[in-house]
C-alpha cells in the first residue's frame, strides 16, 4: 500500500515539475503583429517561404486582406528588430502595430 501511495505522489510531482518547465519555455514566446504594404498572395508566400526561418521564429501567419502578419517568436533568439530587417531583407515594408488607445 505504501508504494502505490509513493507511486502516485511521485507521478503527481512529475506532472508538476514538467508543467513548471512548459510553462517557463511559454514565458519566452511573443506575438508581434506587422502592418506590411503586402497586396497579393505572391506576397504572402515571399514571407512565408523567409520569415520562419528567422532564427526563434515558431509560427507565422498572414493575412492579405488586412495586410498583417503575425509572427510568433523566441525573445531570447529574436526581437521586433531582427524582424523588420527580415522583411526588409526581401524587399517587404513593414512596422509593428501600434495598439489603439480607447
Amino acid at each position: 500500500m505504501k508504494k502505490i501511495i509513493m507511486l502516485c505522489l511521485m507521478a503527481v510531482l512529475s506532472f508538476g515539475v514538467a508543467n513548471a518547465v512548459a510553462q517557463k519555455k511559454d514565458g519566452n514566446v511573443k506575438t508581434t503583429v506587422f502592418v506590411t504594404d503586402i497586396d497579393c498572395e505572391g506576397c504572402a508566400k515571399k514571407i512565408t517561404n523567409s520569415i520562419p526561418f528567422v532564427k526563434g521564429v515558431k509560427d507565422v501567419k498572414v493575412d492579405v486582406p488586412t495586410k498583417k502578419v503575425t509572427v510568433t517568436y523566441d525573445v531570447t533568439k529574436s526581437n521586433d528588430a531582427t524582424l523588420l530587417k527580415a522583411f526588409a531583407k526581401i524587399k517587404v515594408k513593414a512596422e509593428v502595430e501600434t495598439e489603439k488607445k480607447n
